[in-house]
């Protein structure tokens, strides 16, 4: 199935600086871009990570069967968190004593990529869609590559790197007309459709103050308060840098960055927070209207360093009284011990698992992440109204909207705000101290190292992903 609009335009004729207003110009309208195939065609997916979360991703896509994977693109084709994806491509045998069930259902033998611009120079006309799972710091460019093409994209959580990206994605979204979807599961569940219904019923109402807590081990627990510097080792060839890299700050291969450990670096990751509250805080942010916030605190930090995410976070987020909803605080809690300590009135909540607490006018709420709902731990339980509880799952409502079956329940206008609300809480993990927002303008008024890191530079050689 042939991209609409695309058969014969390739990359260089968009994200060059000199193209990109006329390739935008050219993009097919929003009804164009969002029809690409009739109720029984498949919509081609490239993947951009293939290891770990995009060997996920691959596996729940295929199940729908309404795709087929097109294009496999990996920094690391030799590395052992890419072999499974490999595999179900039949390009790489299975292990002895395996059943290829293990791997997933193969669909067909798809061509690899390392870098991303490569797999639209050669593939472009043949994709219609791309999963990117890659680190946080990568994101962004191959998403506004993708949607410059006119290719729907599913993003991973959290939407991107940084404030100034976000704002980046959610006006390239807007221009293309193409589908998006964050990759926030749960927002395909019951989690998203009580929080709705009960808002909307007025049985949460007034939230004055919401607590999220996440206290599980992290990978940079113990060492990372310690680093004082990129830690150097010998790459392997099979890796690809300069694409693992992207427009961040280019460091020095070591297994610390690569694979999996590069969410506890500012330059490359968004920590704890940026890993987990957009599973836990993604329906309060929507449905209690939250937007930006006007000040940020950094109300405790242990271990805080000046390359590594501390190893223990408490953030007040403040958010200003919006339409007919009052002012409302936003609690952050990570760190093993850093445990949220309650009320007595509240004490016999377990606050040790993933989740929150919601302070309305007349109830208490406490839920968990992902795909949990919600339960009254304080005041009446009685008349709540019901909400919908079975539904197509995220990786399906994300190709149903590249259809134009249906609206994907997480698109970039969702998902981008909420992750540049925890792009502040990570400039404040990173400064310390509290951060003062001008919501109008978009700025850090009292902090001007804070106001630079909401849009900091791209490395050399990727600045045309920030001018598209």
């Amino acid at each position: 199935m042939k991209s609409a609009s695309f058969s014969s335009v390739n990359r260089r004729d968009f994200v060059k600086a000199g193209a990109v207003a006329a390739g935008l110009a050219a993009l097919p309208s929003l009804s164009e871009a969002n029809v690409l195939a009739g109720p029984n065609e498949r919509i081609n997916v490239a993947q951009v990570g293939i290891g770990g979360k995009g060997n996920h991703n691959r596996k729940m896509l295929l199940e729908t069967g309404l795709c087929n994977i097109v294009a496999l693109c990996d920094i690391d084709l030799e590395g052992e968190r890419t072999l499974q994806a490999r595999i179900s491509n039949g390009d790489v045998p299975v292990p002895s004593g395996k059943d290829i069930k293990e791997f997933g259902k193969i669909e067909r033998k798809a061509p690899y990529f390392t870098d991303f611009r490569k797999m639209f120079d050669k593939l472009g006309s043949q994709i219609d869609a791309v999963v990117i799972s890659t680190p946080d710091h990568t994101h962004f460019p191959i998403a506004m590559a993708a949607m410059a093409l006119g290719k729907h994209v599913w993003i991973e959580k959290p939407l991107a790197h940084t404030f100034g990206q976000c704002q980046r994605l959610i006006k390239m979204a807007e221009k293309s007309g193409v589908a998006t979807q964050m990759g926030n599961q749960g927002h395909s569940s019951a989690n998203r459709t009580q929080f709705e219904s009960w808002t909307k019923a007025g049985a949460i109402q007034d939230v004055t103050k919401v607590i999220a807590h996440m206290n599980n081990g992290r990978r940079w627990h113990g060492w990372g308060a310690k680093v004082t510097e990129y830690p150097q080792e010998a790459m392997p060839k099979h890796v690809d840098w300069e694409s693992w890299t992207g427009p961040a700050p280019k460091n020095h291969f070591s297994f610390r960055l690569h694979p999996a450990n590069w969410r506890c670096w500012f330059d490359y990751g968004c920590g704890a927070l940026g890993d987990w509250a957009p599973h836990i805080l993604d329906t309060c942010h929507r449905y209690l209207k939250l937007g930006l916030p006007e000040t940020v605190t950094a109300e405790h930090l242990s271990g805080p360093n000046k390359l590594v995410y501390p190893q223990e976070t408490t953030l007040r987020f403040s958010f200003p009284a919006r339409e007919e909803m009052p002012a409302c605080d936003v609690w952050w809690y990570d760190g093993k011990k850093n445990l949220v300590k309650l009320d007595e009135e509240l004490s016999d909540v377990d606050v040790k698992k993933p989740g929150k607490l919601i302070f309305g006018k007349d109830r208490v709420f406490q839920g968990g992440s992902h795909s949990s709902t919600l339960n009254v731990v304080s005041g009446s339980a009685e008349g709540l109204p019901e909400y919908e509880e079975k539904m197509p799952n995220h990786w399906h409502n994300f190709l149903q909207a590249c259809k134009g079956e249906a609206e994907s329940n997480s698109p970039v206008s969702v998902g981008a705000p909420l992750t540049q609300v925890l792009a502040l809480g990570m400039i404040a993990q990173r400064l310390g101290g509290t951060i003062e927002f001008d919501r109008e303008n978009e700025r850090i008024t009292n902090n001007e190292e804070g106001n630079r890191l909401l849009d900091p530079a791209p490395r050399s050689g990727w600045e045309e992903y920030y001018r598209m």
